[in-house]
């Protein structure tokens, strides 16, 4: 819990202008994490705004307050007068000010008191308050023992704990991994508050639209490859996929998990070549510790079964490093004919 926690308290015992901002690219956890947390703020008298640096995945829309979000792409000086005019910044699921871009810049420069909110390994030391823990599930598990340690776990509503547990699903992969025995007393509290979490599943995993299905089937039919003597598998997606399928934020979510659906892949990655980076999303069963590849080779970092990097070179440059890594993290196994 955050040490100086009675300062804390006392600077949210009077009203407070109060910004929340989640980082880059936000997903489920960065999306819950920061809107439950606002609604609980709000609820207490402060005034709120939550700005993202970037477009969410349409699938989230179901979010009580994610109409209010400030995009910083799209509304630049709306973005940054939220931050000028706030008293307390809350930084939530990123450990690093380079995560949120060009807001990193303005944040390290705003006079306002910062909290830092993050399940992330090493985070920098830029907050004032920092509830840092990556045995954590997610921020959103975070974000309900912060609650808690206020004294608010009862002044959670539906619309909170449906943020809070939309963090939990989406970074445990429906509770398949990242797990520790709190995740699930926060998951029960959450029910316990109503939450129906069969609804949530339903909104995040079963909105898929048809060309969704057409982008799996590409991805499994004509872009996995297989290296089955280390037990690692990986798909990539091109420019040109990007340009055929109409490919959009949020469209590739959760394909990187069908590769580990076969009992012989314990590692499996999915490589996306951007206009400007070929981004990386890795996953691995057990032991195997695919934060440690990402933060060598790949300029990323994350959890030790779910990471991702990001690469400034071409498609095939980043497709044959990955080949070249798997040697050195994984152990070759004996295929039986």
């Amino acid at each position: 819990m955050i040490e100086n926690i009675e300062e804390l308290k006392s600077l949210l015992s009077s009203p407070q202008n109060i910004t929340i901002i989640a980082h880059r690219n936000p997903d489920g956890d960065a999306l819950g994490s920061a809107l439950g947390l606002s609604a609980y703020l709000k609820q207490q008298g402060h005034l709120l705004k939550v700005v993202m640096p970037s477009e969410h995945p349409k699938v989230f829309d179901y979010l009580v307050g994610i109409d209010d979000m400030i995009i910083f792409d799209l509304k630049h000086n709306e973005a940054r007068e939220a931050f000028r005019k706030a008293s307390l910044i809350f930084c939530l699921d990123f450990n690093g000010l380079d995560r949120i871009d060009k807001l990193g810049p303005v944040i390290a420069e705003c006079e306002a008191k910062k909290v830092l909110i993050d399940h992330h390994l090493d985070p920098e030391p830029f907050a004032d308050f920092v509830l840092s823990d990556t045995s954590a599930s997610s921020t959103a598990e975070l974000v309900y023992e912060f609650i808690d340690s206020l004294g608010g776990a009862q002044d959670i509503n539906i619309p909170i704990g449906e943020a809070l547990f939309t963090g939990l699903i989406t970074d445990t992969g429906s509770f398949k991994y990242n797990t520790r025995s709190q995740t699930y007393r926060v998951a029960a509290a959450l029910k316990d508050r109503g939450v129906d979490d069969y609804y949530l599943s339903d909104k995040i995993f079963n909105s898929m639209k048809e060309k969704h299905l057409r982008i799996l089937g590409h991805c499994l039919a004509n872009r996995m490859k297989i290296i089955p003597e280390y037990g690692a598998a990986y798909i990539y997606l091109n420019r040109k996929d990007y340009i055929d399928f109409d490919i959009q934020r949020g469209d590739t979510e959760g394909i990187v998990n069908y590769m580990l659906k076969m009992d012989n892949v314990v590692m499996a990655g999915l490589i996306s070549e951007q206009p400007t980076i070929v981004k990386l999303s890795l996953r691995s069963k057990g032991d195997i510790s695919v934060q440690e590849i990402c933060r060598q080779h790949f300029n990323g970092g994350g959890h030790k079964n779910a990471s991702g990097g990001g690469v400034y070179k071409p498609l095939s440059y980043v497709l044959r490093k990955l080949e070249e890594v798997i040697p050195q993290h994984l152990t070759k196994i004996e295929i039986l004919s």
